[in-house]
């Protein structure tokens, strides 16, 4: 018979391995993404991920830090420097 225990224990590697496909799927997406703006929308929610695989690892101060000092901060840093950053239209270089 099939404890809860074993049950339990199958189910936190399942959601571990969940966890950590997805990070990986958005940390590759930070890399090959073309536009800026999805690049760092991509970075947070892997720093989103990272934070839930330490939480999940009993690391609950670790996740709680990445959530406040790279999430919150650097990641709004971010996002605000490449949105405030003027951009040229067009493709164009027949600009004078």
């Amino acid at each position: 018979m099939i404890g809860i225990e074993t049950i339990g224990a199958a189910l936190e590697i399942a959601v571990f391995g969940l966890l950590a496909v997805v990070t990986v799927f958005f940390a590759i997406f930070v890399v090959i993404a073309k536009d800026v703006v999805r690049a760092g929308l991509s970075l947070i929610m892997c720093m989103f991920g990272v934070a839930a695989l330490y939480i999940l690892l009993n690391a609950q101060f670790l996740g709680v830090v990445q959530v406040l000092v790279y999430i919150g901060a650097i990641g709004v840093l971010i996002l605000f420097a490449v949105m405030l950053t003027k951009r040229e239209l067009g493709g164009g270089s027949g600009a004078n």
